[in-house]
Formats: C-alpha cells, structure tokens, sequence
C-alpha cells in the first residue's frame, strides 16, 4: 500500500511534467508565429517603401496644370496699358503726315482728277515693262508719268494702257507714238483733260464734306448721349480711321483719285457704326458688369469690322476697274484702323468713364 501511494505522486507529477511542457511548446509556437506575422509586415514595409520610391520621380514628371489666364482679368488690369498704346500709334502717324505734307505739300498722293492733268488711253493688247514706260515717258516729256494696265474682269486680258501726266496733250501723243511704236487715232485712243483749277475746286469741296460730315456727326452724338466724353471718343476713332488709312496708302504708293476720297467718307460711317454700339452697350445698359457689357460689344463689333474686311478685299480680288480696286482697299485699311481705334483707344475710355460715373 505504501508503495502504491509512493507511485501515484509520481505519476501525478509526471503528468504536470507533461502539460507544463506542453504549454511551453504552444508559446514557443506562438512566439515563432508572432515573429513570422513581424517578418512578414516588415517585408511588406520595405515592399510599400520601394514602391513609394519608384513612385516619386513618376509624380514629378507629371507636367503642371496651367492655371488658365482670363483674357478680360487681363483686360480689366491693362486697358490704360492699351489705350497708350492706341496714343503711340495715332500720335506716329499725325506725325508721318505732318512730315509727307512737308515733303509733297499735300498729307496724300493725288492723281490728276484732284490735281488736274492729262490722260491718255491707248487702246492695245500689246505687252509692256510699265516701269520701264513710265521711265522712258518721264525721260522724253520732262515730268513725272502715271502708267496704269487695264485688264478684262475675268480672262485678265489686257484691253488698254493709261498714261497720265500733266504734260500738254501734242506732246503726249508724240510721245505715245514714239515710245510705244503707234499711230494714233479715234479708233484706238481717247484723251481727257482735267482743269488744275476745277480739280483744286473738286478737291476742296471734298474736304469741305468730310469736315461738315464730322461735325454733323459729332452733334448727333452728342444728342443721343448728352455727355462730352463719348462724342470725343467717337470723333477721335473716326480721325484715327482716315488718319491710319491715308498712311497706309501713302506707304503702299497709292495716288487719290475722287473714289478714294469716297472712301474717305465711307469710313467715318463705319467708324461711327462700332462706337456709337460699343458706347450704347457700355453707357445704356445697367444688367451687367462693365466688362461683360465690353465683351458683349466686342463680340458683335469683332464680326461686324471682321465681315466688311472680308467682303472689302473679295471685292478687291475679283473687280478689275481701278477706281474701284481704290475704293475697296482705302476702305479696307480704314477698316483695320477701326479695330485698333474701337477696341484699345475707344473701348478703354469709355471703361474708364463708366467707371468714375458709376
């Protein structure tokens, strides 16, 4: 019995042995597991930084958005910058037509319908240098020589040559004959004299019309809005208008007939036709921001002057009449004027008035 009671504290200790051991081989398990969880999160660290990394110069290489730049924030900081602008121009050219009056006499090139003269039309479809011509002309009668082609509309056939000068009417015909080798007759010549003194007169009536069409216009103007400030605007775009079209003539060598004085006084309508909306948009309407009413003019206005242009220089294209060849393209250079007076000069001052009534 003794025994007996002796093995039975052994074998219990034994089995405490047991699940001791046991239970240390469970937390060593969990300890491995801890320790590969730990691995594994480290990997996944190191795994996430390096694509973090790579990441980087990826991100970089992205090209930067561009904040976009209204044109109208940039027109509401800068419209005095554009209105000098508008100065600088108007100012150079009153200053090119002070010095070409000086130097000519006269702020324009004219030809004989305002100066008065002689113009002989020779009726030949024979080809000719016409500036060797005009030099061979100018060397026999002793004055300048005006030499001009005249061509079919469509087919650009010549039909005729004009000289034009303010030599005596014999001696242009001996000339003629001489230099271009022909007999001439009624048949296939025609001559036209002009009088100095009734083309001064012509001349100076014209004049008087586009000063008299000013005035008339400025007094409307001042009718329809009562204040000083928009007359002068519109009176000052409609100067810029034939200002800037009498230097662009002049530049390009352009003699004045009656038709380009015709055109003269076609501008100061078209001038006034883009002010006077651009002023009533800006000065009559209240529903809106000065600026927006701006843009609502300019982009009426902007088709408008765009339209004429267009149709100005097609017709320049297509007509093959000099006079009206003139016309067109005096016409289209005021035109070009008129969307650097409207929209730099006019536009900003009357931006500025809006702004110190308001």
């Amino acid at each position: 019995m003794a025994e007996e009671n002796q093995e039975k504290p052994k074998e219990k200790i034994r089995d405490e042995e047991k699940k001791e051991e046991k239970k240390e081989e469970k937390e060593e398990k969990k300890e491995e597991k801890r320790e590969k969880e730990k691995e594994k999160k480290e990997e996944k660290e190191k795994k996430e930084q390096k694509s973090a990394k790579q990441s980087k110069p990826e991100k970089q290489k992205e090209p930067k958005i561009r904040k976009k730049i209204s044109f109208w924030k940039w027109y509401d900081k800068n419209h005095k910058l554009l209105f000098f602008i508008f100065l600088a121009i108007l100012a150079a050219c009153i200053v090119y037509l002070v010095v070409f009056s000086i130097q000519t006499g006269d702020i324009m090139n004219k030809d004989i319908t305002l100066t008065g003269g002689t113009l002989l039309t020779v009726f030949t479809s024979d080809s000719f240098d016409l500036e060797q011509l005009e030099a061979e002309f100018a060397s026999e009668l002793g004055t300048s020589v005006i030499i001009r082609r005249i061509q079919e509309p469509y087919s650009n056939k010549q039909v005729a040559i004009t000289i034009e000068t303010k030599a005596e009417i014999e001696t242009i015909q001996e000339a003629a004959e001489k230099i271009m080798n022909i007999e001439l007759n009624e048949e296939n010549s025609s001559i036209e004299m002009t009088g100095t003194a009734l083309s001064e007169s012509f001349y100076n009536e014209l004049i008087t019309a586009i000063a008299l069409a000013f005035l008339f216009m400025s007094i409307v103007v001042f009718i329809i809005f009562r204040k000083i400030v928009p007359t002068i605007a519109v009176i000052q775009a409609a100067i810029f208008d034939i200002a800037f079209a009498l230097v662009l003539s002049n530049l390009f060598g352009i003699r004045m007939s009656t038709a380009g004085i015709a055109a003269l006084l076609m501008l100061i309508g078209y001038s006034v036709d883009t002010d006077i909306m651009l002023t009533t948009k800006v000065l009559k309407r209240r529903e809106k921001t000065i600026n927006a009413r701006i843009k609502g003019a300019f982009k009426t206005g902007i088709i408008m002057t765009i339209t004429s242009l267009v149709a100005m220089m097609v017709a320049y294209s297509f007509v093959q009449a000099g006079l009206l060849k003139q016309m067109f393209l005096v016409i289209s250079f005021g035109l070009i004027g008129d969307l650097i007076s409207t929209w730099l000069g006019n536009a900003s001052i009357l931006k500025w008035h809006a702004e110190k009534v308001r």
